[in-house]
């Protein structure tokens, strides 16, 4: 067994192991390979191993990549997005985990109408606080709550969830009140947009992903520990 397929299976076993010890469907969480400075030969390996979910940190890293791979792939944008870069992003990605202002998402929707294409968003909150995040800020719901209204007037952005990025920590289970904010914050969401399906938390990485699982992710971004270490 190559040293990625050994890889990729003991992290499906993990994740199983951290659903079912919560009383979770396995199947419910959304495997992400984040596969940032990792070349298209490694990707397809990765493919031909069963992976189907792959995230992309930057459009511009991911445009020399996407045509060369499998049509069947979907693709996920999981850094920050800068405005300018939406045509493109718009073009490349099956779905954007880092929606993070009203602005974005009105570049989103009106290439998407170009493209005569909808699109799939996340919204990005900062949990934590830390200020090196971006994101929507946790302590202004009334930003939110009003953000999330301006959105709901475009046609062609739809959004499906909330993603938070969680502190470094050296122990796991620090990270557990950031993911359990982000699950509460979707359901008092849901109660208030019952016209979205809150289907989605984008949580946990390769460090925390088990305790994200536990706390409610339907899509864990995995990097290092399918692929190891990252280019430079």
């Amino acid at each position: 067994m190559t040293d990625m397929a050994a890889n990729l299976q003991r992290v499906q076993e993990r994740i199983a192991s951290a659903a079912e010890r919560v009383g979770r469907d396995p199947a419910e969480v959304i495997l992400v390979a984040v596969s940032k400075t990792h070349p298209p030969e490694t990707i397809r390996a990765a493919y031909e191993l069963g992976l189907r979910h792959f995230g992309e940190n930057r459009v511009e890293e991911a445009v020399g990549k996407i045509g060369e791979l499998p049509q069947d792939i979907t693709w996920h944008m999981v850094g920050h997005l800068q405005s300018r870069k939406a045509a493109l992003a718009v073009k490349l990605f099956d779905i954007i985990h880092s929606v993070d202002s009203v602005k974005l998402a009105r570049r989103l929707d009106r290439f998407c109408t170009e493209e005569g294409r909808t699109m799939p968003v996340l919204l990005e909150v900062n949990v934590s606080g830390e200020t090196s995040k971006y994101g929507f800020p946790i302590a202004d719901r009334a930003g939110l709550e009003a953000a999330i209204a301006e959105m709901l007037k475009l046609p062609q952005v739809r959004i499906e969830g909330l993603m938070t990025m969680a502190p470094i920590v050296p122990d796991p289970e620090d990270a557990r009140p950031v993911f359990r904010g982000l699950r509460e914050l979707r359901d008092e969401l849901a109660h208030k947009f019952p016209q979205i399906e809150w289907r989605h938390l984008s949580m946990g990485m390769t460090d925390d992903f088990e305790v994200a699982i536990e706390e409610g992710a339907t899509m864990v971004r995995i990097g290092r520990a399918i692929f190891g270490p990252r280019r430079i």
